[in-house]
């Protein structure tokens, strides 16, 4: 379920900020339905600086593979092993038990440069 704290960059992918500065990053329940069943993920490491917009890992389905983008810049604090050890987790709940990474933001405003939840779904109709 989409939530109005959510920002989303137009490769389906989406990060909810913490009040703690940090944010919780996955790809979108439009982007798990355009690939079906998922069978493989990669992310970064832990500890490793990521920026915005660049490619933080691949996931794969029985139909294609797809590029994974960061919406922010920071330090990857956290993957997400349940999901790497069983990739379905993102088909069945991608907006809570199949996030991704947990980044410390090294600058909240780069949030100001993605998509609301209202242009995210005017986007795919």
């Amino acid at each position: 379920m989409y939530t109005n704290d959510m920002k989303f960059l137009t490769s389906h992918e989406w990060v909810r900020p913490e009040q703690d500065g940090t944010a919780c990053i996955g790809i979108t329940e439009h982007a798990q339905e355009l690939l079906g069943d998922l069978v493989y993920i990669e992310l970064p490491k832990i500890g490793q600086k990521i920026n915005a917009k660049s490619t933080i890992g691949v996931v794969e389905s029985v139909k294609a593979a797809s590029d994974l983008y960061s919406p922010v810049s920071g330090e990857i604090i956290e993957i997400n092993n349940n999901a790497v050890n069983d990739p379905t987790i993102i088909n069945n709940s991608p907006h809570s038990e199949g996030w991704l990474i947990k980044v410390k933001l090294n600058d909240i405003s780069e949030l100001n440069n993605l998509m609301n939840l209202d242009e995210y779904r005017k986007m795919i109709g």
